[in-house]
């Protein structure tokens, strides 16, 4: 527990911040072009994102535009989600500065639903948009107490394994995807027993995985047990799906197989340039990350397989911040966007999973998505992922709840050489000064 006065000073802290924030975002909202119409008479809408989303990638702006003459789009990207998401937070508090069109990650999106959303227009009224378009879940996930919906489903994340058949093949691994789908099935011990292998004629520079963060996300996301109950209580400390999640990625941590890379920093972005590791915990928004970060030369030196156990790992909403200077346009636009026929342009690029199952069996990928992953199934694999995957509960914490436990508590064992015990009691300690405790 923390002393009071502690927590006395963070909440100053955060206020005087919160503060200082506002100022700055109210001094600079007469610079940007947030929500504006240009000296052509354009409006401009600020579509704020994190990541690869695929909107852009897609061509759905351009398209949009070409439709919408009096439209200009800018999205406006923060690489991590940690970072984005906070920013959107002081935004929508001080009603300064705010996107126009808001995404919203799946972690995120209970502290949003049940915090801030009378900050956001209801986009269940929308003129075109019907709930059966939307996974049930899905549309649940972004929806108040009050029957309020403040996001519409752009994708979920159904989570395989991608992996360097190359370097596999190098290291004298099997690089069928089907023979290694079974080898590991059912059982994420193997997984690991497999990069022990590997390890034994690793190619020179590499290791078997990108991270022990991206094994504890891949294990966790088929937990059915996670952070929080159904009544929203915390249950992190004694989930098993926590406990299992933790326990492969301490073996990997510290069995040598990791190339001890930060998810989402520039590092990361370097290590799939340079080829440093063999697979990654691969959602299917994970496909368009890695072409983007690995560029032309990972063409058919990719592949995919199902992973051990079935699971999902993030997805993303579409918002409307009510403090945003043109609703009805960025109403407009954040349905359009999510439409299934948009978004399955969008899983052809960069395979990307729509979170609208009228699309499901007429999904395909590009030649070139489809190439750069060796010819791999890719529907097949995410949609059979999809089918099976356990249904989820997400706390009003949960981002920042896996966040301590990724950022901190592993990669203190995996980057500082920390015992697991070390690693676990400063994720705690950072949990609970998260969470206020």
């Amino acid at each position: 527990m923390h002393s009071s006065s502690r927590r006395i000073r963070h909440i100053v802290t955060y206020a005087a911040a919160t503060a200082l924030a506002t100022s700055l975002l109210a001094a600079c909202s007469s610079d940007d072009d947030s929500g504006s119409a240009g000296g052509d008479g354009k409006i401009t809408l600020n579509v704020g994102t994190f990541g690869v989303l695929g909107l852009k990638q897609a061509g759905l702006y351009e398209e949009y535009e070409r439709t919408h003459p009096n439209i200009r789009i800018k999205e406006n990207v923060i690489e991590r989600n940690d970072a984005y998401y906070p920013k959107l937070l002081t935004q929508l508090q001080s009603g300064a500065g705010v996107n126009d069109v808001a995404a919203i990650e799946v972690s995120n999106i209970t502290e949003v639903v049940q915090t801030q959303g009378a900050k956001f227009e209801d986009l269940g009224k929308a003129e075109g948009v019907q709930k059966s378009t939307y996974l049930d879940w899905k549309w649940k996930q972004a929806t108040t107490e009050d029957g309020k919906t403040i996001g519409l489903g752009v994708d979920i994340g159904p989570t395989a394994l991608c992996y360097r058949k190359d370097l596999f093949a190098k290291a004298g691994l099997p690089t069928d995807r089907e023979k290694l789908a079974k080898e590991w099935a059912g059982d994420w011990d193997k997984y690991v027993a497999l990069g022990e292998k590997y390890m034994e004629k690793a190619p020179d520079g590499t290791k078997f995985v990108d991270s022990a963060s991206s094994v504890y996300h891949a294990v966790f996301a088929g937990a059915t047990e996670r952070y929080y109950d159904k009544k929203g209580e915390e249950i992190y400390e004694e989930s098993q799906g926590r406990k299992d999640a933790w326990d492969a990625a301490m073996k990997v941590a510290r069995g040598g197989m990791s190339a001890k890379l930060k998810q989402f920093d520039p590092t990361w972005d370097q290590g799939f340039a340079n080829g440093r590791f063999a697979t990654v915990a691969c959602p299917a928004w994970m496909a368009g990350y890695i072409q983007e970060k690995t560029g032309p030369d990972g063409k058919g030196k990719w592949d995919m397989a199902k992973a051990p156990t079935d699971g999902n790992w993030g997805g993303t909403f579409l918002g409307v911040p009510s403090a945003g200077k043109h609703k009805k346009e960025a109403t407009e636009l954040a349905v359009w966007l999510t439409r299934p026929e948009q978004l399955a342009k969008v899983f052809a690029k960069q395979a990307s999973f729509p979170s609208t199952p009228s699309v499901y069996d007429t999904l395909k990928p590009s030649p070139a998505t489809k190439a750069y992953f060796s010819d791999a199934p890719i529907t097949e694999i995410f949609a059979g992922i999809a089918k099976n995957t356990p249904a989820a509960v997400y706390g009003i914490k949960d981002a920042q709840i896996g966040q301590s436990i990724a950022d901190i508590g592993v990669l203190q064992v995996e980057q500082q050489g920390k015992s697991p015990e070390e690693g676990w009691s400063a994720a705690q300690k950072e949990i609970k000064d998260v969470l206020g405790q």
